[in-house]
């Protein structure tokens, strides 16, 4: 998994490169020609995405139910809480800090583009919030009847998407990206807003880092614990992280971390820090909320209306908590739903999955460093159960 990552990275910016320079040089048949390549991979894409939400959401939620524990339910949902959290942290910042970029669409500058030449229409079996809300009914329907069958079933769906992901979506998104910025390079609006993109980067950045004090402040009042040993011990686990590009790489890092630290108990955080690892990516969340934000505001000119946001954030939460283990992470899953809830195009999608790579590795070590604030939150609740 660690590998593919890296090698979709690299392609992205690559195929990034790539079509910035070639779409300087391309004549109106050959961006003919690269539309309708474009429109056909976009096809491809959009048909997946509902099958992803039925396939990670739908088996997610059956395994609800393999683990008695209190502790289980209440850290499944501390980290659905604290991604909210995360989410509305990003989006204040986001309403506060995109207007004063003066980012400027001007259309009338822009070259034409011509028709595509050829169109082939692969329309979804169905809509993004419909597979979402049929993913939810068999997972409860599972969990109340105990079918066993069905359960089997979504597995081996889920293992069928993951397939589908790694050998046809993962392989076509970098040239689907090459292909939507030939075209943004020909029309001339990239070339208006890289230092746009360039910005917002670095803010998402200083963003995760705030986050990481408050998260951890917030687990030191709750937990009356000084979590500054833990946050000491957890430095090599944000380099390994930024390094590899991989919250799971840096996983054992993370675990040898803990037991150095002498703070939480290791038959608590055995369980936790895995658990977190896989479920909590409020680094990753927080760059979706502001980078869709930021898109939104090049391509369509306007940011996305507080209503639409806050529904998009409860939604993307419940993705980041029931997709783990897609390839690509949380953004590849909470494709449908940026193009459900917040009406993006395939140009938008592609946009914010080649600034997306840019942060991705910043964004995997805030996943993976946060974690120890959320077990010392469980650990207190345990302790307290323990009590009672």
């Amino acid at each position: 998994m660690q590998n593919i990552l890296k090698n979709t990275i690299f392609k992205l910016v690559l195929g990034v490169i790539l079509g910035l320079i070639a779409g300087n040089y391309l004549n109106e048949r050959s961006i003919q020609v690269i539309l309708s390549l474009k429109h056909i991979l976009g096809q491809v894409i959009f048909f997946l995405i509902p099958l992803i939400v039925i396939g990670f959401v739908g088996a997610s939620i059956t395994k609800l139910s393999s683990n008695s524990s209190k502790v289980f339910g209440f850290s499944l949902l501390l980290a659905y809480f604290a991604s909210i959290a995360a989410q509305f942290f990003s989006l204040f910042f986001g309403y506060q800090i995109i207007p004063k970029l003066h980012i400027v669409n001007k259309i009338e500058a822009l070259k034409e583009i011509p028709e595509q030449i050829f169109t082939l229409d692969i329309p979804p079996i169905f809509s993004v919030m419909t597979a979402l809300f049929l993913a939810f009914l068999l997972g409860l329907g599972v969990l109340w009847t105990k079918a066993k069958n069905l359960e089997s079933i979504l597995d081996e769906l889920r293992d069928i998407i993951s397939l589908l992901i790694k050998k046809l979506l993962i392989p076509i998104i970098p040239i689907f990206v090459a292909l939507n910025f030939t075209t943004l390079s020909y029309e001339g609006s990239i070339q208006k807003h890289l230092p746009i993109f360039i910005k917002v980067v670095l803010i998402v950045i200083v963003m995760h880092w705030i986050w990481l004090i408050v998260l951890y402040i917030f687990a030191a009042i709750v937990s009356k614990k000084n979590p500054l040993p833990l946050i000491k011990k957890y430095l090599p686990v944000y380099f390994t992280a930024v390094g590899t590009m991989s919250s799971m790489a840096a996983l054992g890092i993370a675990i040898e971390a803990i037991s150095k630290s002498k703070i939480l108990k290791p038959d608590l955080s055995n369980f936790t820090i895995p658990f977190f690892a896989s479920i909590h990516l409020c680094g990753s969340v927080i760059t979706i909320v502001f980078f869709t934000m930021t898109v939104s505001q090049v391509l369509y000119g306007y940011i996305p209306d507080i209503g639409t946001m806050v529904l998009f954030i409860f939604l993307l939460a419940i993705f980041a908590v029931s997709a783990p283990g897609v390839p690509g992470g949380t953004v590849i899953a909470s494709l449908g739903l940026i193009t459900a809830i917040l009406g993006f195009d395939e140009t938008g999608l592609a946009l914010l999955l080649s600034i997306f790579a840019l942060q991705d590795s910043f964004g995997t070590a805030t996943n993976i460093t946060s974690d120890g604030a959320l077990a010392l939150i469980s650990e207190k609740y345990y302790d307290r159960k323990s009590t009672k």
